[in-house]
């Protein structure tokens, strides 16, 4: 079966019943007295997503042999990793005015912008609740820490907004900040909660992270060579909010017409798309799209070549397809 013919779904079959109970524990977890909290907290389970972040947790787990409380524990540490991947989307949408997520009104839209705010912050503090009742050291240092390096990916990527002279090396530490971080935290918890070495946790964190950079410089792909419906969002609302991602970076530096490049700043310090298809046309042929889907390939290749450290099960095999589908993906 070819990278372009498979899904998530279909990749992640040997963990099918482990993310059905994750499921319940969300669901369990997200629970409150309030029953604004419990309206949005539904509308959020409700619009899906490819839970690829709990997955990690789940699946290095399996590969690393987790069974009985150990796999307990693996799966409630994948709850919290979805509640704080969650908490930023719903905090990402209300700072970029975004109306639209995988194809429905985002909360923020349905509900309002307090109560999107307040909810993420009931997710946070949820996740901590969570964390406390796992009882691990180390459980507590990854996860505070991967906070505290999203919180600061979030505000780097506000001062890169609007901002035409943001460099690759400025964009790409956005990306380790704000989306490499927490799958590498994935990651590194299943480590923890199977008794790792220093080497083996390390090792599997590093293959997070290039797999979530990976990750993300196909979603900069899709937003410029997508289809809006298997999107579930506008191609070009990069360009829309003002965001400089990899593919308008590389247009700037290699497009041939300097009316273009100019027109490329003005419309990221506009934040607007009145050229949209002039723009799209730019990146197109100064091979922006092939350079950033051959950047995210080589971060994965990287990341499959670390899972040698782990032994041969469905798990690991899962984990390598899940590399070659995260970079060949279409939505």
């Amino acid at each position: 079966m070819s990278p372009q013919s498979r899904s998530v779904k279909s990749v992640l079959a040997p963990i099918a019943t482990d993310m059905e109970n994750l499921n319940e524990v969300i669901r369990s977890s997200l629970h409150s007295k309030v029953s604004l909290i419990n309206q949005i907290s539904d509308y959020i389970i409700q619009a899906g997503g490819k839970r690829l972040r709990p997955a990690l947790v789940i699946l290095v787990a399996r590969a690393l042999g987790a069974t009985g409380q150990q796999m307990r524990h693996a799966v409630d540490l994948a709850a919290i990793v979805e509640f704080i991947h969650t908490a930023t989307l719903l905090h990402d949408d209300v700072v970029d005015e975004s109306s639209m997520r995988r194809g429905r009104l985002t909360a923020n839209a349905e509900y309002g912008n307090s109560a999107a705010v307040l909810v993420g912050d009931f997710l946070y503090s949820r996740s901590f609740q969570m964390m406390v009742r796992i009882g691990e050291m180390a459980v507590m240092d990854v996860l505070s820490e991967a906070t505290n390096t999203i919180a600061e990916g979030e505000v780097l990527q506000l001062l890169n907004c609007k901002d035409p002279d943001v460099t690759e090396q400025r964009y790409m530490q956005v990306i380790d900040f704000k989306t490499a971080k927490l799958f590498e935290a994935s990651c590194r918890l299943a480590a923890i909660v199977t008794g790792q070495d220093a080497e083996i946790t390390e090792s599997l964190g590093r293959f997070g992270a290039e797999l979530g950079s990976a990750f993300q410089l196909i979603d900069d792909v899709l937003d410029y060579a997508g289809e809006s419906g298997a999107l579930g969002k506008n191609v070009g609302d990069d360009l829309r909010e003002g965001k400089p991602t990899l593919p308008l970076i590389h247009a700037m530096q290699h497009a041939s017409d300097p009316r273009v490049v100019e027109l490329i700043r003005s419309a990221i310090e506009q934040g607007g798309t009145q050229e949209v298809d002039v723009i799209l046309q730019a990146i197109e042929s100064s091979g922006s799209i092939d350079y950033t889907r051959e950047k995210a390939k080589t971060l994965a290749k990287q990341a499959t070549v670390r899972l040698e450290a782990l032994p041969d099960s469905p798990f690991r095999a899962s984990l390598a397809a899940l590399c070659e589908v995260a970079v060949e993906r279409e939505s």
